[in-house]
């Protein structure tokens, strides 16, 4: 049982979700009751104020979560010093040998299809398992802050440091990181460089497992595609930019203009599959990840494809020269939404002090004329 408080940094893939299903996601173990305990008796805090599990919190907040309860049999508190003996010496070789780049902020690995970010119910293989052994020379545990599905491979950025993941938390939520994604499509669109703008909810009734376009109450969603090479009008290589963050984005959109991802039956139905001897295995990859370093310069990683998507590509004979083309745009943080709110904000203070400050002058004019 730990009986120290303990502090998590919110990270991108839980902006805007509320306290008890950040709980629900990251611990467990705690139930709603002890949260709803923890938040009267004032002991859960969020950036110190007093929280409550209604709350919603925002990426890069601090969450102060009392000890462990002595009913908490293991808590998330617990998993960052799990030693790495606890992995068998196959799962440390196969995690190590996902990794395509390392420095003391991050590591990027190559994630396979078929292998998921992170656990769930039935989910006992997946890459936060894994952390443990990529701490290398450092003590801290690695932190995921971004995800991808299970079944999209490619690059996969792992936080190193505290530090580390709360400013690539803060690129991710601020979009001032980059990531290119390589699909097959079915089809070919007709415009070949365009930009789907289509909001994305849950689909009801799913459970929360599946997304769809909601032109009411749908969350803004942008993503900017190019045909790179086409197979006749059967299938499509195509170059995905994500310029926001929603769940399953890029096969919903691809999916709504009537071009789903390969192998997405999830989204595409029996038409996602095509015939012969191309793989029903998703064809979203990972391609390219961008992003500012915390201290100098920027992490800019490439993933080779897996073997299943390399083959189609062969397959359906596309030239692999034609790749890694498209110019990723430069995002100043000015300009994101989170760029602007911090100016929004400024501008407040700013206004702010100037009103105290008239006050403060008319009450002394005031005193002078007494």
């Amino acid at each position: 049982m730990s009986t120290d408080v303990r502090q998590f940094t919110v990270a991108a893939d839980d902006d805007g979700i509320r306290l008890d299903r950040w709980f629900k996601r990251h611990l467990p173990d705690s139930s709603f009751n002890l949260v709803s305990r923890w938040a009267r008796t004032g002991q859960l805090r969020v950036d110190g104020a007093r929280a409550t599990p209604g709350d919603r919190v925002l990426t890069g907040q601090v969450i102060r979560v009392p000890p462990a309860d002595a009913t908490i049999a293991r808590t998330a508190s617990e998993r960052p010093t799990r030693k790495v003996s606890t992995l068998t010496e196959d799962e440390i070789e196969f995690a190590q040998s996902l990794v395509i780049y390392r420095d003391d902020a991050g590591l990027v690995i190559n994630k396979p299809p078929g292998l998921a970010t992170q656990g769930g119910t039935g989910t006992t293989e997946h890459v936060d398992k894994l952390l443990d052994a990529l701490n290398y020379e450092l003590k801290g545990r690695p932190k995921l802050v971004h995800r991808l599905d299970k079944d999209t491979s490619g690059a996969l950025l792992i936080a190193r440091t505290p530090k580390a993941a709360a400013h690539f938390a803060t690129a991710f939520s601020s979009r001032t990181a980059r990531k290119v994604y390589w699909a097959i499509v079915v089809g070919v669109p007709e415009v070949h460089d365009g930009m789907i703008e289509l909001p994305i909810a849950k689909q009801p009734g799913s459970g929360g497992e599946k997304m769809h376009v909601d032109e009411k109450e749908g969350s803004p969603a942008r993503t900017r595609y190019r045909v790179i090479e086409r197979a006749g009008n059967a299938a499509a290589w195509v170059e995905l930019q994500p310029y926001t963050g929603r769940t399953h984005q890029l096969r919903v959109h691809m999916a709504a203009i009537g071009h789903p991802i390969v192998g997405d039956g999830k989204y595409g139905g029996k038409a996602s599959f095509l015939t012969g001897t191309v793989s029903r295995k998703m064809h979203l990859h990972a391609r390219r990840i961008r992003v500012d370093h915390p201290v100098e310069g920027q992490i800019d990683v490439t993933a080779e494809l897996p073997p299943h998507f390399a083959e189609t590509i062969d397959d359906l004979g596309f030239d692999m020269e034609l790749a890694d083309v498209l110019v990723l745009d430069e995002v100043k943080f000015s300009q994101t939404a989170e760029g602007k709110r911090r100016a929004a904000l400024n501008k407040a203070k700013s206004a702010r002090k100037e009103r105290k400050g008239e006050r403060r002058s008319r009450g002394q004019e005031r005193k002078g004329v007494r």
